[in-house]
């Protein structure tokens, strides 16, 4: 039997290999595909205020300074010092209904790779990254770091974290609090940097202090759903986690009661996520069965289309 030792070795050692390969896709992406969008896609306003000074043709008309053109006469813009690199702070809510899914992977496995890709990103493109881990057990936050591996090693701890145990898979209606201390993120990057919460999000209420948060941070959310998220199976027993009871529930053949109490999850679900992220290019939503890298670069493109700043 081996050891805890020997155990723990294999997964970080698997964790890397997978990981690696990420990283070629990644490369690869970025070189052929992103080019400069990752970069200019999350730095969007990731800057710091110098001055103000005369408006010129050609000058951003959303850096106008009204208030100094308006006592002066004539117009001036703010003029802004862009930051040197990119810190990335991924926020990891691990919640047991993540365990579900209708095909091959769980929302889990899903979201961990998603999470493994930003942070390959960032190693490519040499900004720090950081990550907060979340679930019943407590938390693991690891600050941000540079170096290709700094932050390979950094995301192999965060892929070989353990899912929350079922059990965890109880509580009053609703579902308990987000674990997630919301309090401790406020200090643990820099201003301006990317903060991505990664996660199921049920309809919930905006975190207390989430209003600082947004204002300190990018605050970006991704979501990862399972058709099953979307509509109920027609037939097939399904065992899912039911975040309304919060608890697990088997259902064979859902009635027109259940499909309809579902659907008003599925909308309340949605109007809770727009409400934590209310710009559409601040929020991302994955299918199971969708290529994780494509739908990154599908994101980047979409921002660097609008001319998504801040």
């Amino acid at each position: 039997m081996p050891s805890p030792l020997a155990a723990h070795t294999s997964i970080v050692t698997s964790q890397l290999a997978l990981l690696r390969q990420l990283e070629w896709k990644v490369r690869h992406a970025v070189e052929n595909v992103l080019s400069g969008e990752y970069r200019s896609a999350f730095r969007g306003r990731g800057m710091e205020f110098d001055q103000v000074v005369k408006y010129t043709y050609g000058d951003d008309i959303r850096d106008i300074d009204w208030n100094v053109t308006a006592r002066l006469g004539e117009p001036y813009r703010k003029k802004f010092i862009e930051e040197r690199e990119v810190t990335l702070l991924i926020v990891f809510e691990d919640s047991v209904s993540l365990q579900f899914g209708s095909g091959a992977q769980s929302k889990r496995e899903v979201l961990l790779e998603l999470a493994g890709l930003l942070m390959m990103l960032g190693a490519v493109n040499r900004d720090r990254v950081g990550f907060l881990h979340a679930s019943r057990d407590g938390y693991a936050l690891k600050e941000p770091v540079r170096g290709r591996g700094q932050i390979l090693h950094l995301a192999a701890q965060l892929l070989g974290k353990p899912a929350p145990a079922l059990d965890a898979a109880t509580g009053t209606e609703g579902g308990p609090a987000s674990p997630i201390p919301w309090r401790i993120l406020a200090h643990a990057a820099p201003r301006h940097s990317i903060l991505i919460w990664l996660a199921d999000f049920p309809p919930q209420v905006s975190p207390e202090g989430w209003s600082v948060l947004s204002r300190r941070y990018q605050t970006m959310g991704f979501r990862v759903d399972d058709p099953w998220d979307r509509e109920l199976p027609d037939t097939r027993v399904l065992t899912a986690y039911d975040p309304v009871s919060g608890r697990l529930v088997n259902l064979n053949g859902a009635s027109a009661a259940q499909r309809a109490a579902h659907a008003e999850w599925v909308q309340e679900r949605e109007q809770s996520f727009r409400d934590l992220f209310p710009a559409p290019l601040s929020r991302l939503v994955v299918p199971t069965d969708e290529d994780r890298l494509k739908a990154l670069v599908r994101f980047f493109h979409a921002r660097m289309a609008a001319g998504t700043r801040r």
